[in-house]
């Protein structure tokens, strides 16, 4: 680019001395335009934006996103079935959290009396996510994890049907800090995923499930999985 230089005369009066001309050109100092800084403001803006609904939205997992359920195990001849938990706590022979929101399916004593189910919350958004347990009297031990399972899936259709169309099916012994031992399953299945624990106390066997179809288990894999762990006897 050229460079244009006035007359010096124009600029300085006849007194000043003229400083050597550089032998650089002088360039004009720029603003950018308006257009330039648009599209940098409006993405320090989204961002801004994005990092605002980051930092309020609540976390998944956090302590006050669940409750925890007093489960009692009461036999068919001696269950009320309906009210709150609150009055069952001293009693509680089990216990599980439940994810904030989700209904309680009130279990009849038919259904206990059939094939022992004690308990069951669901996610009203999509009632197959699920969790529930299922208890048998006269149980001082665990047999085999492979004869458990299957004597199980005796009184349930669905637990039937999903090991018949299993995907994988994995099974593993743990302790609990008390050495209490549990059986732990999970099963992925055609469009479903289950985890299952398995315990014995109080001369009864205990299986908690949570059952959930494919989609919502990857939605809601850490806090089925939370859900999961949570299960454990009382006072064993």
């Amino acid at each position: 680019m050229a460079t244009i230089l006035s007359s010096p005369s124009a600029i300085f009066s006849s007194s000043t001395a003229l400083p050597k001309p550089s032998s650089k050109p002088i360039l004009p100092t720029t603003q950018p335009s308006k257009s330039k800084q648009q599209p940098l403001v409006s993405t320090l803006t989204a961002a801004a934006a994005i990092a605002t609904v980051l930092a309020t939205a609540p976390p998944s997992l956090a302590a006050d996103s669940y409750q925890v359920y007093y489960g009692t195990a009461a036999s068919a001849a001696n269950y009320g079935g309906y009210g709150g938990n609150s009055s069952k706590k001293d009693s509680a022979e089990y216990v599980y959290d439940v994810p904030e929101g989700w209904k309680e399916r009130l279990i009849s004593k038919v259904e206990k009396g059939t094939n022992g189910t004690d308990s069951e919350f669901y996610n009203p958004k999509k009632r197959a996510e699920k969790e529930y347990l299922t208890f048998l009297s006269g149980f001082r031990q665990l047999a085999p994890k492979d004869a458990v399972l299957s004597n199980l899936a005796l009184s349930d259709v669905d637990l039937q049907d999903l090991i018949a169309n299993a995907e994988s099916l994995t099974s593993e012994e743990v302790k609990d800090d008390k050495g209490q031992v549990y059986y732990v399953y999970e099963i992925d299945g055609i469009g479903t995923h289950s985890l299952i624990s398995v315990t014995c106390s109080n001369n009864k066997l205990y299986a908690h499930f949570v059952n959930a179809p494919t989609p919502e288990w990857n939605r809601d894999k850490d806090i089925l999985s939370h859900v999961h762990h949570s299960f454990k006897t009382v006072g064993s």
